[in-house]
């Protein structure tokens, strides 16, 4: 359920309120054990979400590094990788791996 939350802080350009907005909404999800709430949970559900948001907003804009900022083309290349190194192994022999 959490796989979707990535690292938000120190890229350029910096996260998006949506790259926020996607973030909080997993975590709350994953927190409250529920992807999709009941109609009398949904304002609690996405007052939380919001509020999350709010947070990360604030974290992100207040932290500190002296490292470079990264760059999403980048470490999104260095994810593929990962995943083609992960899941080589159990392809079947006439699959082709991507």
């Amino acid at each position: 359920m959490c796989r979707n939350i990535k690292t938000l802080f120190n890229f350029e350009p910096p996260a998006t309120n949506e790259e926020i907005h996607a973030a909080s909404l997993q975590f709350v999800r994953k927190i409250s054990g529920s992807t999709k709430p009941s109609r009398v949970n949904r304002q609690v559900f996405d007052q939380a979400v919001t509020d999350v948001a709010k947070v990360v907003h604030n974290l992100l804009q207040n932290l500190d590094t002296q490292a470079a900022p990264k760059n999403r083309d980048v470490e999104a290349a260095k994810a593929r990788a990962r995943v083609v190194r992960r899941f080589a192994n159990q392809a079947d022999p006439g699959q082709t791996v991507i």
